[in-house]
């Protein structure tokens, strides 16, 4: 069982819900990127959805976008963000990481040594947006056999049978896609969100969360009680815009910027 798995079974057992916030590897450096891992641990955070950079962030908003610019300003590379990885785990083996971001660095890189070197610095989890389970084979079982998880996506217009599909592959747990459109849009249909999270139990027993259009802690409470775990990514990486260009910021500094993921931790350990 990996790390992933023994968290999200631990979460179950004792009716915890998953938070899950991301950033951008190397917004708006990799020192303050690491400083901010570990403060959104003190906030609450059971796993971080870490990005990597690449220039071509289709399913990306605006905020997150602009996240990324910011990284690849500073030449912030797939290699990189393993390392940051690396670093985090000198002072954390507990908090789960999930790496998310395309495929082309990943093709760059080359599966194998993609696989090996996540595997040697402490990823738990592998997320890339623009591979379809059907092509996702080869690094999927290199993956597998690493005992990393297979992250995928499915969407409010994933038909039924593709649904099925895609959880025979996937592991760790499944991200829903609250909403037709990109990162930071709002989520304002919390029905149909529900209606799709009661059909997608029907096809798995994985933990399933949701992810877009989480905004704060009103939001966070409502998607927490339809599923297992909420994503937050474009609220946070918004406040990461806020902070200067410096490789050193103050816990007081640290702390507000994240205070978000604080609030939701408090918000979805208080749904009843």
């Amino acid at each position: 069982m990996s790390r992933l798995q023994k968290l999200a079974a631990q979460a179950s057992a004792n009716q915890r819900k998953l938070l899950i916030p991301y950033l951008v590897a190397g917004d708006p450096n990799l020192e303050t990127s690491l400083s901010l891992m570990h403060e959104l641990t003190r906030q609450g955070a059971d796993i971080i959805e870490l990005g990597f950079p690449f220039s071509d962030p289709a399913s990306d908003g605006p905020v997150i976008q602009l996240g990324v610019e910011r990284a690849l300003a500073k030449q912030v590379s797939l290699q990189d963000t393993l390392e940051l990885v690396r670093r985090f785990r000198e002072q954390d083996q507990t908090t789960a990481i999930v790496l998310m971001g395309y495929l082309n660095p990943i093709e760059i890189m080359g599966y194998e040594g993609f696989v090996a070197t996540a595997k040697e610095v402490g990823v738990d989890g592998v997320l890339v947006v623009d591979m379809p389970p059907a092509e996702s084979g080869s690094l999927h079982e290199r993956l597998r056999s690493a005992d990393i998880d297979t992250i995928y996506l499915v969407a409010p217009t994933t038909t039924a049978s593709r649904a099925a599909a895609i959880v025979e592959r996937c592991s760790g747990y499944l991200y829903y896609v609250s909403l037709k459109g990109v990162t930071g849009a709002a989520l304002t249909d919390h029905q149909s969100v529900a209606d799709n999270i009661s059909a997608l139990r029907e096809l798995t027993d994985l933990p399933i969360v949701i992810g877009f259009g989480i905004k704060d802690a009103d939001s966070a409470k409502a998607m927490a009680g339809q599923a297992d775990g909420i994503i937050i990514g474009s609220a946070l990486v918004a406040k990461i815009a806020d902070l200067a260009d410096t490789d050193s910021h103050d816990a007081a500094e640290l702390a507000a910027t994240c205070s978000l993921i604080g609030t939701a931790r408090t918000a979805i350990d208080n749904l009843n």
